[in-house]
């Protein structure tokens, strides 16, 4: 594998301090944003929130002050429109605290055809979702993270020992919260498809942190007579390498995806790559030297250690 850089010796035990107060401002917002999201206060789509969303097609390219315009007489001024490349293609979303008896969609293809009536329209998608579904799967998405972290506590308890399961559970639900805080700040909305990259990265986060920590353990080990700081400083700067190279991989993946990948992808992308970012530096910066604050002693991590050697 290509070696982006070579042997390193840096102190990154030393900057904790500054990168914990630095993390705790940025959890603190996604702990923000994730409690307007549970009120349903946050940008949310039709998906969390109740709506509809239709995407229609016509013969040539429209204007889209048009269509806006024609919208606002048939009684949706709040209605979100979307054009896409080409621009005979118009993605309309109506967020909705109304029943899904009212048939938001019977409102906007007439109104369309009206101030259109020269052009033909063709009906590509419609979803229509009703609040109380919303609401449903608002509380299923905040579940499913939650599952997730559960699980990764047992996992990596299993494998290395609580006190790494503890370190990877906090510093992967740093990298969630960072990334929900990021979409909240820019009033992005939340989506399906972002839990659904929250909670990919939450799989890329615990990776990242198991190749460290299997490091750390390996260590622990074989320098018994070193202290925990060293151990730790040496066991980071001997994956570094092997951290910026996987991180680089996924990014080259996601940068096309987040510029030409479409609109449907473009959130989901945008997610990935500012988790990507996040979940590098926490397996740095964070989960690594969480283990020298929890509580604990070297003794007991490096039994851990010992009593699993040869698993993983």
């Amino acid at each position: 594998m290509l070696e982006i850089i070579g042997k390193t010796n840096i102190d990154f035990l030393g900057v904790r301090r500054v990168t914990f107060a630095l993390s705790g401002t940025l959890v603190l917002v996604g702990l923000f944003a994730l409690i307007q999201i549970g009120r349903g206060a946050a940008n949310l789509s039709i998906d969390f929130s109740g709506g509809a969303s239709v995407q229609v097609k016509f013969d040539k390219p429209i204007e889209i002050d048009r269509a806006r315009h024609a919208l606002k007489r048939a009684g949706l001024p709040n209605a979100e429109l979307q054009e896409f490349i080409g621009g005979d293609r118009l993605l309309v979303r109506v967020k909705s605290s109304t029943s899904v008896e009212e048939k938001v969609t019977e409102r906007i293809i007439p109104a369309l055809r009206d101030a259109f009536p020269d052009h033909q329209i063709m009906v590509d998608s419609t979803t229509e979702i009703g609040p109380t579904i919303g609401e449903q799967l608002r509380k299923d998405a905040l579940l499913a993270v939650v599952i997730s972290l559960a699980g990764i506590v047992l996992y990596i308890s299993a494998r290395f020992e609580f006190r790494f399961g503890i370190a990877a559970a906090l510093a992967m639900m740093h990298d969630v919260l960072v990334v929900l805080g990021f979409f909240y700040l820019l009033n992005k909305e939340i989506t399906l498809l972002v839990v659904t990259a929250l909670l990919t990265l939450a799989g890329y986060s615990l990776t990242d942190k198991v190749v460290v920590f299997d490091r750390i353990r390996e260590n622990l080990r074989s320098r018994r007579r070193e202290g925990m700081e060293v151990i730790i400083n040496n066991s980071i700067n001997q994956v570094m390498s092997r951290t910026i190279v996987t991180s680089l991989t996924v990014v080259l993946v996601l940068v096309p995806l987040a510029l030409i990948g479409g609109e449907v992808l473009h959130d989901f992308s945008v997610a990935l790559l500012w988790g990507v970012v996040i979940g590098t530096y926490s397996s740095v910066f964070i989960a690594s030297p969480l283990l020298m604050v929890l509580p604990g002693r070297k003794a007991s991590m490096m039994a851990g250690a010992l009593a699993r050697k040869g698993t993983g």
